[in-house]
């Protein structure tokens, strides 16, 4: 039994040695095969024809944001203001560029702090904004796992929040950079 406890012990001090470099490279992979498209997707679903599209953004864009505001002027965006038109702009904004900064992996702890506050504000909006609720809506410990809002996007939390603790990992331009920082401090 001892030599049992002892392999244990050694496969596990192994696999806590390479965390740190494994968990963040697969976080990425994981957020890009799963996650990068859906939110560019959703973004492309916002951005006005163009090349300056980004500024101009579709209706859709706040009906998916303000569904309420939206209904309340008969769907006449032309009657929000200012504030509705700048969440619109950040909102997309960070839709493009927070999941291509994880990709690369640069800035990737902020990009994945900002990608948990727009996965809270998105949950809240679906919930609040569309009525999303019930089995959509889901509920934990439950022997459902399938759930749109806290099943999924509490998944994606844990998968963000590794990145949040531990970076980019090995394979990332913020590692890239961080060398060339050091280089040029001479160390």
């Amino acid at each position: 039994m001892n030599m049992l406890l002892a392999l244990y012990d050694r496969v596990s001090a192994t696999l806590a040695s390479v965390a740190p470099g494994v968990l963040p490279t697969l976080a990425r992979l994981g957020f890009a095969g799963v996650l990068l498209v859906y939110f560019w997707n959703s973004a492309r679903t916002k951005v006005g024809d163009g090349i300056f599209g980004i500024l101009f953004p579709r209706d859709g864009a706040y009906i998916q944001i303000f569904p309420k505001a939206v209904e309340a002027v008969g769907y006449d965006v032309s009657q929000l203001g200012v504030f509705h038109y700048l969440v619109v702009l950040a909102g997309t904004l960070a839709e493009l560029t927070l999941p291509a900064l994880i990709l690369v992996g640069l800035f990737t702890r902020l990009a994945a702090l900002g990608m948990m506050g727009f996965v809270v504000v998105q949950s809240l909006t679906d919930v609040y904004g569309h009525g999303i609720g019930g089995s959509d809506l889901g509920s934990w410990f439950d022997r459902a796992s399938d759930a749109l809002i806290l099943d999924q996007r509490a998944l994606w939390m844990v998968l963000l929040s590794i990145l949040v603790f531990l970076g980019a990992g090995p394979l990332s331009l913020d590692r890239l950079f961080a060398r060339a920082r050091a280089k040029a401090r001479g160390f």
